[in-house]
């Protein structure tokens, strides 16, 4: 395995219940207090003013910035910038899921910043400070409430770039199942797929000697898959919600790349889609990730025999790597489509005359992919697979 070094500083308050420990962890900070949220969900389903009885009880002076996009909007963290810097702004509160958790890490960096925070993004500076902050989550999907990553998208430029820093890690995050009983199927699909995806870039790696990471990486895969379907067909199972929770966080936290840094090519690629249609990122990558594996199964054809067998109980007996490696994408594939995840480009109405232009920007820094290296014609490839 490569060589590393591990660090996340972030405090995980798990367990049914949690919610209501949130002004216990606020008594170190400052009391003026920006909430972030999304839609409005956290007002039908109570939460909302769960956290705001908590914040009057600690004393905070409550700002609030609501409406964060699904694919957040650049435009939106900076009015959150805007905000801490008028307010003066001393701890930041993310009560959602994932989409708000990665604007309020931009927000927390952008307001201790004199500049633009989209220099940070595009990495043309780096975060030297940042306002503290923690998170309530509500959606099990991206595992942001455990990482320092962000994705932000530049909607004028159709730019959908991912950025993080030492600075970017929540102080603490709450993870109450109870919080998500109210996520709709669609949604809880969309989180299964995505934390997937998550697991199998990091399963796909040049690193040699890595037997706890793959175990590791399969376990969690195991476990989403038997958990998942069961929960489709009892969304209010607060069991099964618990270890969906877990799963996610589990699967972007760090704890998977030790020693093996992942491809992550395909997540760049659903970036470009997204960014040039606004569709659900987990939902592009249920489309794009089995043509990915398909495209780079030579690479390494018998660690996709591996994840095949050990995952998707592919019989290897007496077949060749690549038929029982190819026979794990059908049956990864199937189970995607059979929880009700999207199978092509065309389900969002994305067709031939957008590929080009999709290309280009997964291209615009050059080849990516740490596995399987694409350039633009590999990545025109997939798309036209994936159509």
């Amino acid at each position: 395995m490569d060589a590393f070094s591990f660090y996340n500083p972030t405090k995980l308050i798990f367990g049914q219940g949690k919610t209501d420990t949130l002004s216990d962890e606020l008594v170190i900070y400052d009391r003026n207090v920006l909430v972030v949220y999304g839609g409005g969900s956290i007002k039908k389903n109570g939460l909302y003013d769960s956290v705001m009885l908590q914040l009057e009880a600690a004393g905070c002076n409550v700002y609030e910035l609501s409406g964060v996009e699904p694919n957040p909007r650049l435009d939106t963290v900076r009015k959150g910038i805007d905000i801490c810097k008028e307010s003066g702004i001393g701890f930041i509160l993310a009560v959602g899921g994932g989409s708000v958790i990665d604007a309020t890490k931009a927000i927390a960096v952008g307001a201790r910043y004199n500049g633009d925070i989209w220099d940070i993004i595009t990495k043309q500076e780096i975060a030297t400070d940042a306002v503290p902050f923690g998170t309530i989550l509500t959606l099990a999907a991206t595992g942001s409430e455990m990482n320092s990553g962000s994705v932000i998208t530049n909607w004028e430029t159709h730019q959908k770039l991912g950025w993080g820093s030492v600075l970017s890690f929540p102080h603490f995050s709450i993870l109450d199942p109870v919080n998500t009983v109210s996520v709709p199927k669609d949604q809880t699909v969309y989180g299964i797929v995505d934390m997937m995806t998550h697991v199998l870039e990091a399963y796909f790696h040049p690193a040699e000697n890595t037997p706890l990471q793959d175990r590791m990486c399969e376990s969690i895969l195991q476990t989403v898959m038997e958990t998942g379907p069961e929960l489709l067909d009892d969304l209010k199972n607060l069991d099964h919600r618990e270890t969906i929770m877990y799963c996610g966080t589990m699967a972007l936290n760090g704890i998977t790349q030790m020693g093996a840094r992942g491809d992550w090519g395909t997540h760049n690629l659903e970036h470009a889609v997204s960014a040039v249609s606004d569709i659900p990122h987990a939902g592009g990558l249920a489309i794009l990730f089995p043509h990915w594996m398909q495209y780079s199964i030579d690479v390494n054809v018998k660690r996709g025999a591996q994840l095949a067998e050990r995952v998707f109980g592919v019989e290897r007996e007496g077949r060749e790597d690549k038929d029982v490696a190819l026979e794990g994408i059908d049956r990864l594939a199937e189970f995607w489509r059979g929880i009700g995840a999207p199978t092509r480009l065309a389900d969002y109405e994305i067709g031939e005359d957008q590929i080009e232009e999709i290309a280009d920007i997964a291209c615009e820094r050059g080849i990516f992919g740490n596995y399987q290296k694409l350039d633009k014609d590999d990545v025109m490839y997939i798309l036209q697979e994936s159509l």
